[in-house]
């Protein structure tokens, strides 16, 4: 009776062990998402995506993990960001369609999910839209309509307006551009193109639109842009220069208009991607 018990005892206990075994093992193989942000938390897009995770069952924490990494407004990390996620061997990398460029030069191998990218074919991040091939895949924008619409919606709200200062971020590609300039062209407006490399020279550029006696503003898409969207709000209303925006997050804060596709519906999208892979 006593080597019964012994040896039931031992049954279980070897039971245990493969039961934790398995746990360990199951825990090990939970898919860990590097996930790169312009700016900083709270991020209503970065809460989107996982949200674009729960709707596919999805947990947090339980059933994925996702490594943040906020650039903080400052461009100039994000090849160190998307090294250290590389190094992390993380099985999917979610950054924004402007900054994976950088993430196609740190790894060929790890998939790379852009959730928002306004022309990834001359971005460089895919070959064609039919075949991207490499190892990027996301959402593209490539629409000159919304340029276009954009121009036409402050000619609309401001008729006496004939010039307009447009902001660009020349780290992008000019992609917004030459829709703009041809839509610019249609409606009888002058473009004053002023380039911000750093938020710091905002004010700067701000005073060139109003010296060149532009009457509007148009800003076009950056991650840049967006990480410092609140202070680009807040300096613009200074300005006294209404202004266009391409993402109704910069409305969210205080921004007069904007015209966009819905940014967080597409980084819902961008999950089923990751779910894909």
């Amino acid at each position: 009776m006593k080597r019964l018990t012994v040896c039931t005892m031992a049954f279980a206990l070897g039971l245990l062990a493969v039961s934790l075994a398995a746990d360990a093992q199951q825990a090990a193989k939970i898919p860990r998402i590097g996930f790169i942000r312009p700016g900083s938390p709270p991020d209503p897009l970065a809460e989107a995506f996982v949200q674009g995770l729960r709707d596919l069952g999805y947990v947090e924490g339980r059933t994925v993990a996702i490594e943040y990494r906020w650039a903080e407004g400052k461009p100039e990390r994000i090849p160190d960001l998307t090294a250290e996620l590389v190094r992390l061997k993380v099985d999917v990398i979610v950054t924004p369609g402007g900054y994976a460029v950088a993430a196609k030069r740190a790894t060929g191998t790890i998939p790379i999910v852009f959730p928002v990218s306004a022309d990834p074919v001359a971005a460089g991040l895919v070959a064609s839209l039919a075949r991207p091939g490499g190892n990027l895949t996301g959402l593209s924008l490539m629409s000159p309509e919304l340029s276009e619409k954009r121009l036409e919606l402050l000619k609309v709200a401001f008729p006496k307006v004939s010039r307009v200062a447009v902001l660009r971020d020349p780290r992008q590609p000019p992609t917004d551009l030459p829709p703009a300039e041809a839509a610019a062209r249609a409606l009888g407006l002058h473009l004053q193109v002023l380039e911000v490399r750093d938020i710091n020279d905002l004010e700067a550029a701000l005073a060139a639109a109003k010296k060149g006696r532009a009457g509007a503003l148009n800003i076009l898409s950056s991650p840049f842009f967006s990480a410092h969207r609140a202070r680009i709000v807040e300096t613009v209303a200074k300005a006294r220069l209404p202004a266009m925006y391409y993402q109704r997050e910069f409305v969210a804060v205080g921004g007069l208009m904007s015209y966009s596709p819905n940014f967080p519906d597409l980084f819902r999208r961008a999950a089923t991607y990751v779910d894909k892979i």
